[in-house]
């Protein structure tokens, strides 16, 4: 009797253990603001995925001669070495963004803008994998203050694993950080 009340302690201490790996797998992501909270998260196929930078992620808004570049990362080292992306970017290539534009996140090249997340499968082999014309997506930026150099946005995308192949599903991303100039 003693094994078997022994047994049923282990057994749901377990079981305990594992929901709460389950439930930080899927924490409710932060809303979706427009204060510069500095905030960037999404779920990665059904998983959430919530930067642990503590807001201290690189966000910029600039022109370089005479074409605007816009780029934000988050990471979340949760994922670091595992099978889902750690980083998950956004960004234009020689192209203005503006308040309330909806962006198709497409190829990158010149006048576009793409997303894409990099994956870490061991501390010497980390690679990446972005939007293209068949791995597509949006991005909404839905602040863009010039005065408190706020930016924030929504998000979508797919794109290709880039060792199985699969698709891997970005959603319900949103960001709201401060940026540079």
């Amino acid at each position: 009797m003693k094994k078997l009340i022994l047994f049923t302690l282990l057994f749901t201490s377990l079981l305990s253990c594992c929901d709460k790996d389950d439930n930080d797998v899927n924490e409710v992501l932060p809303p979706a603001t427009q204060t510069g909270a500095g905030t960037f998260a999404c779920k990665i196929n059904g998983q959430s995925f919530i930067d642990t930078s503590g807001g201290y992620f690189n966000c910029f808004y600039q022109l370089v001669d005479g074409k605007y570049f816009f780029g934000i990362q988050g990471n979340d080292e949760d994922y670091a070495n595992t099978n889902t992306p750690w980083s998950i970017s956004l960004g234009t290539t020689k192209k203005t963004i503006s308040e309330n534009e909806v962006l198709p996140l497409l190829e990158i090249i010149d006048g576009n803008t793409s997303g894409g997340g990099i994956f870490s499968f061991s501390n010497t082999d980390n690679q990446s994998s972005s939007t293209s014309s068949q791995y597509t997506g949006e991005l909404t930026i839905t602040k863009l203050d010039f005065t408190n150099h706020i930016v924030s946005g929504t998000f979508w995308f797919n794109i290709k694993h880039p060792t199985t192949g699969a698709t891997v599903e970005i959603r319900e991303g949103r960001f709201d950080t401060l940026f540079t100039q």
